[in-house]
């Protein structure tokens, strides 16, 4: 309910700092706006209605799905920037994130989480993830960087945030805990080469897999770093390691949006979004006392689409996607066959 203020743009206000903290001067004067805040609130109110309605409470959920219509018309209105979606706005009114920019033009939570609330417009939203593809993702470095350009000299002062050197944790370089989130955007999109080639680059153990790659990289290469940096003299080089904010989410990254693998209660959901060049892969799940076998075929080479699945033999009815878990002791198998819906064999 406190998050149901919104200011002049009708988008949620940013107060000293969202997601980026460090971002704590944008809307302290308390007439700052964040983009980014809209998305997110759009996913998290919707959720919250449902289970507000399944408590009985209906005038609160019948309130915040209101307020979710109203910030999807407001985010399209004034989120919405030509090519991508802004990141906020200033007390002032200006827009941060961007073309008129000259620092922090693109900020690529913006766009991922346009497609992951499921609020952005299609059209719109793919052309916001081309732009994260085409400005922030650096293939030859392997970076993914969280906006560009850093800050550095720019008015007004967004806060705390450009007291890091450009190119230096949030200011610039690969925040990975954001640039994670476009990983389930590319996914969320059907967009398989593009999520996989994104987790590679974001997997630690790519940054040190040749002897140049470890004297660039210098931690650890087997666990999540929180940051890269993204300027010279240090272009490469990470930051804080030992990030489970971010481990979380490569973990989920890998596991639900990209293998399709989603525990609901005692379902699992089976719905990956995989490299077309991926032919199978296997899974084993261990649910209390049981056993799991589960394979996903992809002898068409599609990045999405669950053609059927067959479950301890039996093909499972069109739409059911799932497989019903017990605490049985006993050793189960799946078959999921992605591609174009074909007679069963």
């Amino acid at each position: 309910d406190r998050s149901l203020v919104v200011g002049r743009h009708g988008l949620p206000l940013i107060g000293t700092g969202d997601w980026n903290d460090g971002m704590n001067r944008v809307g302290s004067a308390g007439n700052g706006e964040s983009i980014w805040l809209g998305w997110f609130l759009h996913t998290i109110l919707w959720e919250f209605a449902r289970l507000a309605q399944a408590r009985g409470e209906h005038p609160r959920a019948e309130r915040w799905r209101l307020h979710v219509s109203a910030l999807k018309a407001s985010l399209e209105r004034d989120g919405w920037d030509g090519e991508w979606y802004r990141r906020a706005y200033f007390d002032d009114g200006s827009p941060l994130g961007s073309a008129t920019n000259t620092e922090c033009r693109i900020d690529s939570i913006a766009q991922s989480w346009g497609i992951i609330s499921g609020g952005a417009e299609p059209a719109r939203g793919a052309r916001a993830m081309a732009a994260v593809e085409k400005h922030l993702i650096r293939r030859a470095e392997g970076l993914a960087l969280l906006f560009k350009p850093p800050f550095d000299h720019a008015s007004p002062d967004p806060g705390y945030i450009k007291g890091y050197p450009p190119g230096i944790r949030e200011n610039g370089g690969q925040y990975t805990h954001g640039a994670i989130w476009s990983v389930l955007a590319f996914a969320a999109l059907g967009e398989g080469d593009k999520a996989g080639e994104l987790f590679s680059l974001l997997n630690p153990i790519n940054h040190a897999n040749t002897r140049a790659g470890v004297s660039r990289y210098k931690v650890e290469p087997y666990v999540v770093a929180a940051d890269i940096y993204a300027e010279p003299p240090h272009v490469g080089r990470g930051g804080w390691t030992w990030y489970t904010g971010s481990a979380g989410w490569m973990y989920r990254a890998g596991v639900e949006w990209i293998l399709g693998m989603r525990l609901r209660g005692t379902k699992l959901h089976l719905d990956p979004c995989i490299p077309q060049r991926w032919r199978s892969f296997e899974i084993i799940l261990r649910y209390h006392s049981s056993r799991y076998e589960i394979v996903v075929e992809n002898p068409n080479g599609v990045m999405r689409g669950v053609s059927f699945v067959e479950f301890d033999g039996r093909r499972l009815t069109a739409g059911s996607m799932y497989v019903q878990l017990a605490d049985d002791g006993a050793t189960h198998r799946a078959r999921v066959v992605l591609g174009p819906e074909r007679s069963p064999s």
